[in-house]
């Protein structure tokens, strides 16, 4: 039984297609809290707001459980971009055919760790790079 470190945070069933948000996740992943942050608001994308609404909840969820971490500690240890269930809806088209729509929704997972844990360093050196 492995035991996984850092503190989680989901967003499910969000109406948004996993295709245009995993590659503003790419860019977050094992960067530093407040770097991640400033990354995420400066974005224009939609995916952006998704992923920093995540990143803040599970950063509050980290500092919340452990009151000796600070923000500055912090960093986006695992990104994931998981596709959820897809609304079908009908598009009525001429002559009296239909189409099938589909609305893609995602599910977003956020683990935020401290940099002083053991898999931090080599995070914040990748991260660094």
């Amino acid at each position: 039984m492995e035991t996984k470190s850092g503190y989680k945070a989901e967003a499910k069933f969000i109406i948004a297609s996993p295709y245009k948000i995993r590659p503003v996740a790419d860019l977050v992943r094992l960067k530093s809290y407040p770097e991640a942050i400033a990354l995420l608001e400066s974005m224009p994308h939609k995916g952006a707001r998704l992923i920093r609404k995540t990143v803040k909840s599970a950063a509050s969820n980290a500092l919340d459980l452990n009151k000796k971490l600070d923000e500055d500690m912090l960093y986006v240890k695992e990104v994931t971009v998981d596709e959820g269930p897809r609304m079908k809806r009908i598009w009525f088209r001429a002559r009296g055919r239909a189409d099938m729509l589909l609305k893609r929704l995602c599910h977003i997972t956020v683990v935020i760790d401290e940099t002083s844990a053991a898999g931090g360093k080599k995070a914040q050196a990748k991260a660094g790079k």
